[in-house]
């Protein structure tokens, strides 16, 4: 059973999601969970506080999926070593494991529709979508295909335009998922994209590897 740290941040997160963040009032998340003001206080300092906690709970999981998949955390800048080791395998098993975090998690899911409902509301709202649903993940895969277009692994190509050709799909798709009956059919669909777009951009010794292990 979750405690009532817990409760009030996953509640409060449910209620930006269907409310947005500035409409939300530490009243209304504390008459949500049947609690005083005064009795939410001693978890969290204000509404803020339960922000902040939402959004660094975010960071950690999105760091622990990295290390599970084995691909970097970092940008090519701050952790160069750390693409190394990166392959086309990882990087497929990688982008359907985000595809399912964010549609079936709970946490996910919630912010991800909060960041949705106030990107155009906030500015600070509107940075951590694009840190988060956009520019972040796109800067992120263009770090990753320039490395793997160096070491040989990617035909030679623009990073830039092979990371757009690679995640606007995704994102779509993502955007398109939030009723159950469509996230089936979605996650077969950007499963089909991955496959097709590492064999079109798969560098001619990776291809030949790939015949001789058939």
């Amino acid at each position: 059973m979750p405690d009532t740290k817990e409760s009030i941040l996953m509640t409060a997160l449910r209620l930006f999601a269907r409310d947005g963040y500035q409409a939300v009032s530490v009243s209304a998340i504390a008459g949500e969970l049947g609690m005083t003001k005064g009795a939410l206080y001693k978890h969290y300092r204000n509404k803020r506080d339960i922000f902040d906690s939402i959004v660094q709970r975010m960071y950690q999981i999105d760091a622990e999926r990295s290390h599970k998949y084995e691909v970097p955390e970092q940008t090519h800048d701050q952790c160069p070593e750390s693409y190394n080791d990166v392959s086309i395998e990882r990087i497929a098993d990688f982008t359907v494991a985000q595809f399912l975090f964010w549609t079936e998690d709970d946490f996910a899911s919630a912010f991800r529709r909060m960041l949705t409902l106030e990107q155009y509301r906030d500015a600070e709202m509107g940075e951590l979508y694009r840190s988060c649903l956009t520019a972040g993940p796109l800067a992120y895969l263009e770090d990753i295909f320039r490395h793997m277009v160096r070491e040989g692994t990617l035909r030679e190509a623009d990073p830039r335009q092979l990371a757009l050709a690679f995640y606007a799909p995704f994102h779509l798709l993502l955007s398109i998922s939030d009723r159950p009956e469509d996230r089936k059919d979605a996650l077969t669909r950007l499963q089909r994209h991955i496959t097709d777009f590492m064999q079109q951009n798969a560098a001619r010794k990776e291809k030949e590897n790939e015949i001789r292990q058939k």
